[in-house]
């Protein structure tokens, strides 16, 4: 009840730019790092989670400040040029201290350190110094607020994985879990082909019009759809008998319709296979 509560709330104050900075080759370069440094998977999300809202809430800030001083267009362009060369010069280090900070808040790894982080920096031909590190993180949590204790959609598929094993669903757990970490790896990392075919199902049309894309935003960013379509999918490949008494499970839980849940889980197989097959 607290995470979809959770999940409500969030998808009730969505930034229409919410989903900007989850693209493929960011969402990887975090997962890549994340494994150089051994970090369990929750930390991954989590740091994902954090760089997208830090940097929204980063360039809407940033973004005020300069069209309170209004000018002409030329000093607008320039404004904006501003804006974006500030921001492409901090990204790696404000990536890297999102995974710092998401490896504080797991309790059972090792935390990246600022000797780790300037290291691997440094391996990028960047000169930050340790103050600059600190201020980097500081910069995060202000901007935050300190609130980067945020839900994973991992969060999601634990807690239901765990209510369908209580609610008598004979599933095999372990590769289970393991399958369904895979496919939110897998979801995080071709996210706008999934979502696009999802879209298409969605409104029977190959060309959707802008406002049913920006509609279809609270879908893209709704973990608790994310974690039941990861599980169902998971359910499909691994123990296909089981499949519909799942999908039947998990729209008791969640009030998510099995139609609902046999698209995205569509969606998902679809590029599986196109991705195999490519």
């Amino acid at each position: 009840i607290h995470l979809a509560t959770e999940n409500e709330q969030y998808l009730s104050q969505l930034p229409e730019q919410a989903g900007y900075f989850k693209e493929t080759r960011i969402v990887e370069f975090i997962f890549l790092l994340s494994e150089k440094w051994h970090l369990d998977q929750s930390t991954r999300y989590q740091a994902v989670e954090l760089l997208e809202r830090f940097m929204i809430k980063q360039v809407k800030q940033m973004c005020d400040d300069r069209g309170n001083a209004k000018g002409h267009d030329q000093g607008q362009r320039s404004s904006w040029s501003s804006v974006r060369d500030q921001i492409t010069n901090t990204f790696v280090l404000r990536l890297v201290s999102c995974v710092q900070l998401a490896s504080k808040l797991s309790l059972h790894y090792s935390r990246v350190t600022s000797d780790t982080a300037l290291k691997f920096l440094q391996s990028l031909k960047y000169s930050y110094t340790k103050q600059e590190l600190l201020e980097s993180e500081l910069a995060v949590l202000n901007t935050l607020h300190f609130h980067i204790n945020v839900s994973t959609p991992l969060a999601y598929v634990e807690l239901l994985l765990e209510v369908l094993g209580y609610n008598g669903c004979l599933l095999p757990a372990k590769p289970l879990h393991q399958l369904c970490v895979q496919l939110l790896d897998f979801c995080y990392l071709t996210r706008e082909t999934i979502y696009d075919t999802l879209l298409k199902i969605a409104i029977e049309n190959s060309t959707p019009s802008k406002l049913q894309i920006a509609k279809f935003l609270t879908v893209k960013e709704d973990f608790m759809l994310l974690a039941v379509g990861v599980i169902s999918t998971g359910v499909f490949i691994l123990s296909p008998g089981h499949w519909e008494q799942v999908v039947e499970h998990l729209n008791c839980i969640t009030g998510i319709s099995p139609q609902s849940i046999l698209e995205f889980s569509y969606a998902v197989v679809r590029r599986i296979i196109g991705s195999t097959a490519s």
